[in-house]
């Protein structure tokens, strides 16, 4: 059973919202909101609604739950309200687990509304109160739309259970909810939720938990969005009642919420119905009478608390824009590491073709039995018939079909686009490990090259050779050698300008090309030559260099995505940080010339005597 001792009778503290301070400059004069402010409200909401942080940062969570906050806020308090700035007042009846919430709330209206007890969490599922001729305000389900309204108490947190108290003034209503601090996850968020739609929070702590840090990091948070607060404190010794009231008041001076009405409730027995007697509550219901009688206290109160959370969502969605800018920045930089692995393979490619390495091993063998045989010139015109003595002279091997040529230089292509491309994933999926957001983005396949690489690299070689017995009927395609010959002499001359492909620029031979091909560029410089002329076989070396590093760039491209595409299905839009700044900037303006900030209403009632 509740325990409390006879009323402890104080002089009144300053009757004014714990939110006070003179209007801001330039300020339009008071009068209705209009339809500026809710359309630039209704912006921000979109804005807020199409946010994303999906990428695994340390701001993420706490702007998804701040993103959420606000959206909620946005939809139960300041679009229902703003549209409706004469609805009854709201007072949310907040504190934590046994403060007697639900037995204040009871003995406030006389009639047991709410369900007390010693179980805990008691409040399962909130109860607003109001009365009879308010009821159809809070029915239609404006504010806290996203509660389901019930006529019947309910275990589920999601609905609203309304009742009508005639016992209760018209023009104000109560809503008791769960603890701040319930055992329950959900009970706790639908507090917070609940007190984030309050005109006025009631907030009620005991002698034995006021000093609780729960309810004052909550406290902070109403006073930075601008709610009027008034405090109760519960089941007070009466012995003890001057020292706790004193230091309660004390902190709450520090936090700045020295103006918020106080109210102390001592310690009494509650009657057979569970109520507390009237001369305890007598002080609290009076206020509460008078708030409810003075509908210029009302506006001003609704007025306030609009104003200050309207004030309060700039610095928020800052905050917002920038958690989201540093979501962009983060995917960029993901991209680039995954971009420099993949260029790293490109340039390893390159050197690949300049530094003669692919001329080494099988290409070379093979090169060396087709030119050995004399088929290379079999076909061709006579008056370079003169080179092949010098040709055949600087290689050796057996005869050798140009098939076999073309199956080495494929395959030696082929080995190096699979080393260059798992190099690349492993260079991807280290880089990406190494950051938080990337490593919540990886799957172990990522690590490796794609199951289907060996498959494509070759299909993009024998697509590259052909594409370069194309270039050599096009570059010859007016010369008289390929209109005399078969298109063997075709063939001969493209493998000619593939292995020209793997030596130095332009057939420029060097130290090591010599070295290394035993006089094979030499010899395919010439016979080229021979046919095509010094320039055009340096276009022809050129363009089928460009064309193979054309594919193949365009293989990598499609190795990176598989780390792209998880970056781009997880980056914000460019402009959200940009979008979510300026519907803040627009809801400011607004809420200036809006005048919500200055009202010619009276201040809070006297609180009278029972409070401090």
């Amino acid at each position: 059973m509740t325990t409390h001792g006879d009323p402890a009778t104080h002089s009144g503290a300053p009757a004014v919202a714990a939110r006070s301070g003179p209007p801001d400059a330039g300020e339009a004069p008071p009068g209705t909101t209009g339809d500026g402010l809710s359309a630039a409200l209704a912006g921000l909401r979109a804005a807020i609604g199409a946010a994303r942080f999906p990428l695994a940062l340390p701001s993420a969570e706490p702007a998804r739950h701040a993103a959420a906050g606000l959206t909620d806020q946005l939809d139960d308090y300041l679009l229902p309200r703003l549209a409706r700035l004469d609805a009854p007042l709201l007072v949310v009846v907040g504190g934590s687990t046994g403060a007697g919430k639900s037995t204040l709330v009871n003995s406030l209206v006389q009639a047991r509304v709410s369900p007390a007890g010693v179980l805990r969490p008691t409040t399962r599922s909130p109860v607003l109160v109001c009365n009879p001729t308010d009821s159809a305000w809070f029915r239609r389900g404006e504010l806290l739309p996203g509660l389901t309204r019930t006529n019947e108490p309910s275990e589920n947190p999601g609905t609203l259970h309304l009742v009508t108290a005639p016992a209760l003034p018209a023009g104000l209503a109560f809503l008791d909810a769960p603890d701040i601090d319930s055992v329950v996850d959900a009970n706790r968020a639908l507090a917070g939720q609940l007190l984030a739609a309050a005109d006025l929070w009631l907030f009620v702590t005991t002698a034995a938990r006021y000093a609780d840090a729960v309810p004052w990091e909550l406290l902070r948070s109403a006073r930075a969005r601008g709610t009027v607060i008034a405090m109760v404190l519960d089941r007070v010794p009466p012995e003890a009642a001057d020292e706790i009231a004193a230091h309660l008041s004390e902190m709450l001076a520090a936090q700045g919420l020295d103006a918020a009405p106080l109210f102390v409730l001592p310690e009494t027995w509650v009657d057979g119905q569970g109520l507390l007697p009237d001369k305890v509550t007598a002080p609290l219901s009076a206020w509460f009478s008078r708030l409810a009688a003075d509908a210029d206290a009302r506006s001003a109160v609704v007025r306030q608390t609009l104003d200050g959370a309207l004030a309060a969502l700039h610095p928020a969605v800052d905050g917002l824009a920038d958690a989201a800018d540093e979501q962009l920045a983060t995917a960029g930089a993901l991209d680039e590491r995954v971009r420099a692995a993949y260029r790293g393979a490109q340039r390893t490619v390159e050197q690949g073709l300049k530094d003669g390495r692919l001329l080494r091993g099988e290409v070379l063998a093979r090169w060396q039995e087709f030119v050995g045989t004399g088929e290379f010139f079999r076909t061709l015109e006579a008056r370079i018939g003169r080179l092949r003595d010098r040709v055949v002279a600087a290689v050796t091997g057996r005869p050798a079909p140009a098939a076999e040529l073309r199956n080495a230089i494929e395959s030696q292509l082929v080995t190096l686009l699979r080393g260059v491309a798992s190099e690349a994933a492993e260079n991807a999926y280290t880089g990406w490990k190494a950051h938080p957001a990337g490593a919540a983005l990886l799957d172990p396949p990522l690590a490796h090259a794609s199951d289907d690489l060996a498959e494509r690299a070759e299909r993009l070689v024998r697509d590259w050779q052909r594409g370069v017995l194309d270039l050599v009927r096009e570059e010859g395609g007016d010369r008289r050698f390929v209109a005399r010959t078969a298109a063997y002499a075709v063939n001969a001359t493209g493998l000619a300008v593939m292995i020209g492909v793997f030596a130095s620029t332009a057939f420029i031979p060097t130290g090591l090309e010599v070295a290394t091909g035993a006089g094979t560029t030499v010899a395919a410089q010439a016979v080229l030559q021979a046919i095509f002329g010094d320039q055009a076989v340096r276009n022809l070396a050129n363009k089928a260099r460009v064309d193979l590093l054309d594919r193949i760039g365009a293989l990598l491209e499609e190795e990176a995505a598989r780390y792209l595409d998880r970056t781009a299905a997880a980056r914000p839009a460019a402009e959200t940080g940009a979008t979510l700044r300026r519907a803040a900037a627009e809801v400011e303006m607004a809420r200036h010339r809006s005048g919500l900030s200055r009202t010619d209403g009276p201040a809070l009632p006297p609180t009278g005597t029972g409070a401090r």
